[in-house]
């Protein structure tokens, strides 16, 4: 008995076999997105643009009979909501992005000055900001910044997140040149704007000629059940269908909850009266929104530097509780609606999942991160069904 029980933990062919089949297969998909990493943006545009054109033919199915009128009308309203926000918000926000960016270490001075008095009224800041224990020399031309012992001009909130990002003393050249080439990385990102606008240019065609011949695409794929393909059809047809589908309702509640977050943060800055500011302020917000728990503190620091420097820190300070607002509305209102309770997870989770993503993937990590997690967990794992109608 006993070397029967011995003889069970051991794999016999028939188990290796199938194992094997599905570390080669896996290995295969995961080494071609790898090979495929330099047009990750256009695949990720285009299923996002895919996606939301489907589900809204699929919505229509009831009101227009003809699915090809169906797929013309709603890419046609889809290319004409794109065109005229390319119209009348790109260049707004361009515009008030380059001010932002000129004007980026005004903000920071002014941080600076709020921060040094404030620690004279309450030490105990000292504590939390040890930069802030280093002496400080008036500048009788400019009290707004203040030299260190070196004669170089300071900045305590520089110094903060410098340490944060671990340039430790002794590293005084690296961290001076820190802020002013985050700077420039900003000023410059309009070099990038050739690839990225061709890479959406064709995203909208590719997205269009998907949807368009979509029920034809389907049989095709099915089809490679019935060929020497047939094992690579059966591993993973299943898994890459609900992912996506995992991924594209996440990305959709997300928008709606971006889109909201959005128009509740340009009431709010119309009512601090920064205006002025809105296209800048409320683009930041919308794109930091996809960003979950992390994308709260993002948008919050251009607000808040730009609302000190305007009206002063009883500005700053409401324009903290107006964000703070705003994502309880989010957290209490907005995500228990949109989302539901089976894409929710616990915040502590999310900011490991964030860290590690970003870590590793950086940007896409924290993008795709969560939903990716999600699904591994929700429905690999635990073996949750989705109900999606065909489109």
């Amino acid at each position: 008995m006993e070397s029967d029980k011995r003889e069970s933990y051991y794999l016999t062919p028939e188990q290796i076999l199938p194992l094997v089949t599905r570390v080669a297969v896996w290995g295969m998909i995961f080494g071609t997105l790898y090979i495929l990493s330099s047009f990750f943006l256009l695949i990720f545009l285009t299923f996002v643009f895919a996606y939301i054109q489907a589900n809204s033919v699929r919505r229509l199915k009831h009101r227009i009979k003809n699915r090809t009128l169906r797929v013309i009308l709603v890419a046609g309203i889809f290319l004409g909501v794109l065109v005229a926000i390319g119209l009348f918000v790109i260049p707004k926000v361009k515009q008030q992005t380059e001010l932002f960016v000129t004007q980026f270490g005004t903000y920071i001075n002014r941080a600076d000055e709020e921060l040094l008095k404030l620690s004279e009224k309450y030490p105990i800041l000292t504590d939390a900001i040890p930069e802030l224990k280093i002496p400080p020399t008036k500048d009788p031309k400019d009290d707004m910044v203040v030299p260190d012992e070196t004669g170089k001009k300071f900045s305590p909130l520089t110094a903060f997140f410098q340490g944060l990002v671990g340039i430790g003393e002794g590293q005084t050249t690296t961290a001076d040149k820190k802020i002013p080439h985050l700077i420039d990385t900003i000023g410059n990102i309009g070099g990038r704007l050739a690839s990225i606008a061709s890479a959406f240019l064709l995203a909208l065609l590719f997205s269009f000629l998907i949807v368009l011949d979509l029920p034809g695409l389907k049989e095709s794929v099915k089809s490679l059940e019935q060929t020497s393909l047939r094992f690579i059809y059966v591993e993973v047809a299943n898994n890459i269908y609900e992912f996506s589908q995992v991924l594209g309702q996440a990305l959709e509640a997300q928008f709606f909850i971006a889109l909201l977050n959005s128009l509740l943060t340009a009431i709010g800055l119309i009512i601090l009266g920064l205006g002025t500011k809105i296209a800048f302020l409320a683009v930041i917000v919308f794109l930091c929104s996809f960003i979950p728990v992390a994308g709260v503190f993002i948008s919050s620091i251009p607000i808040c530097l730009i609302a000190l420097q305007t009206y002063g820190l009883k500005a700053m300070i409401m324009a903290i509780m107006m964000i703070i607002v705003i994502h309880l509305i989010e957290a209490y209102v907005l995500n228990p609606k949109i989302y539901g309770s089976h894409m929710r997870i616990n915040p502590v989770i999310v900011l490991i999942i964030l860290t590690i993503g970003g870590k590793l993937f950086h940007v896409w990590g924290l993008v795709l991160g969560v939903p990716f997690c999600t699904y591994i967990f929700g429905h690999a794992i635990q073996g949750r069904r989705l109900n999606i109608e065909p489109s």
